[in-house]
């Protein structure tokens, strides 16, 4: 009898990446391809939905072709969250670009609902704040400004959906229209208790709910591809954001469970367990998945730049010809001399939540090098990330003395040696570090056999490092003290 194997596709901000997982819970194969950055305005940030779909097709095929196994069991989406792509029922054509998770391009709609005094409303219902980040403002967004969009959208003739939406409605040949609980928690339209489309949210922000996909759950059998696309029809059976999917395959299955996913953005997310938690610190309470009916909920902090920045020190200052270059030439200075680096470079997100903070340096003085602003961006990650889980700790009433970590960047040991210290609580990173794929592959596992529960997951996690504080912490908080000063400087209020 053949070894089982799951296909995840882990559709990102920056690139589509596709990995075949075996019964152990490790990679047999894996293809990546970046896609294209769209800028139209500053704040704004768009991808072509045709090249999301294009680049995922192909980094799937590549990687069932090198996994080289009789039979792909199942396959399960991840993908970043909030990006929003509406598209023709009938053609399946795409009618705009996507906008990104990142843009701020809505936020007008954001400030006119809060004038109008709704928000108070959508954040108990949905646990989210009023932003631009999320999906319910952009649509709104695309609806107003895309010539006849609205009545086509009321007739029934336009589809809204997240990546996943987009993704599993082209690979079934356009027959389901789904998403699961957890990206439907990241639209401003989903009450958090009903986990249904929530009627006064979807008429105050102006969306037709025929456009709106079923929301299932993030485990189970949604459909299956067109034989065309893999030369079989593979049942699709797991869905969830990045994040979500992120803390399911670093096996936070207990209230208290923390991680931490470095990519793009951190975002950092807390098990809270099977109820809603209230954030009084501003973080974001969201579904975490929905699994054979039962809900597991957590508090979530987003921060918008943190691997980005990295890119800008390649791209905007070319002070690196490659992003691994970072960690060298942060790594040549003993600390960042004082520096402090504020990437808000679309504003701030939690527990901030400003979107009209603008990124800035401070300390410069004539000593410093690019060595030293190299050092000052890496070590806004670990800062942005503190500020996250002091906020969990508040609203949480734990101490997290552990934290796990996962993303392309916890390939650099100097960055989460720093967040070890910063944080004072042990960094814990797993052997598999694209955890994000293997949620998506253990939540299609689950519904298809391959994992007989939780349970039998939890026994997969394997332990890579350890870092462990070692900064005393008079110059801990020192150094935070440094860094809550120059985020202040930033503030728009």
């Amino acid at each position: 009898m053949s070894k089982p194997a799951v296909l995840a596709l882990d559709q990102g901000t920056t690139s589509s990446r596709a990995i075949v997982f075996g019964r152990e819970g490790l990679p047999l194969s894996t293809s990546q391809i970046e896609f294209e950055q769209i800028y139209p305005r500053p704040g704004d940030v768009e991808h072509d939905p045709e090249a999301i779909w294009s680049t995922q097709l192909q980094t799937a095929r590549e990687a069932i072709t090198r996994a080289n196994v009789p039979k792909i069991s199942a396959i399960g989406i991840t993908n970043q969250r909030e990006t929003t792509v509406l598209w023709d029922r009938v053609t399946g054509k795409p009618v705009a670009n996507a906008i990104v998770w990142q843009s701020r391009v809505s936020a007008y709609v954001c400030e006119r609902l809060k004038a109008e005094g709704h928000e108070p409303l959508f954040r108990r219902k949905t646990g989210l704040v009023m932003d631009a980040y999320f999906s319910g403002t952009k649509i709104a967004h695309l609806l107003a400004t895309v010539d006849g969009l609205r009545a086509r959208a009321l007739k029934g003739d336009i589809l809204f959906g997240t990546v996943d939406s987009f993704l599993i409605w082209r690979l079934t040949g356009g027959r389901v229209h789904v998403t699961d609980v957890s990206n439907a928690s990241r639209t401003l339209l989903m009450d958090l208790e009903t986990l249904e489309w929530d009627d006064e949210l979807l008429k105050i922000m102006g969306v037709p709910r025929a456009m709106l996909p079923k929301i299932v759950d993030s485990s189970g059998i949604v459909g299956e591809t067109d034989e065309a696309h893999f030369g079989s029809r593979i049942p699709i059976a797991g869905i969830a954001g990045d994040q979500q999917a992120a803390t399911f395959g670093q096996c936070c299955f207990k209230p208290g469970d923390t991680k931490n996913t470095y990519g793009t953005g951190c975002f950092l997310l807390m098990n809270t367990g099977s109820a809603p938690r209230a954030s009084g610190n501003g973080l974001l309470t969201t579904v975490g998945w929905r699994v054979g009916g039962k809900t597991t909920y957590g508090l979530e902090g987003s921060v918008f730049i943190a691997g980005a920045v990295v890119q800008w020190l390649r791209d905007s200052l070319q002070i690196i010809a490659t992003s691994g270059e970072v960690e060298t030439l942060a790594g040549s200075v003993e600390d960042s001399g004082g520096v402090y680096m504020v990437p808000a470079f679309v504003g701030l997100g939690a527990p901030y939540w400003d979107s009209s903070a603008r990124g800035a340096i401070f300390g410069l003085t004539r000593g410093t090098t690019r060595a030293h602003i190299a050092r000052a961006a890496v070590d806004s990650i670990a800062y942005q990330s503190r500020d996250v889980i002091e906020a969990m700790r508040k609203d949480s009433g734990l101490s997290l003395e552990t934290i796990r970590v996962d993303g392309g960047a916890t390939r650099n040991g100097a960055l989460l040696q720093f967040q070890a210290d910063i944080l004072g609580a042990r960094v814990l990173r797993p052997v598999v570090a694209e955890t994000t794929a293997l949620g998506a592959a253990y939540l299609a596992g689950l519904a298809t056999g391959v994992w007989a529960d939780q349970d039998d997951i939890q026994k997969l996690w394997a332990l890579d490092r350890t870092f462990t504080p070692s900064m005393d912490a008079a110059k801990r908080e020192s150094l935070y003290a440094g860094w809550t000063d120059a985020v202040s400087r930033t503030r728009s209020r």
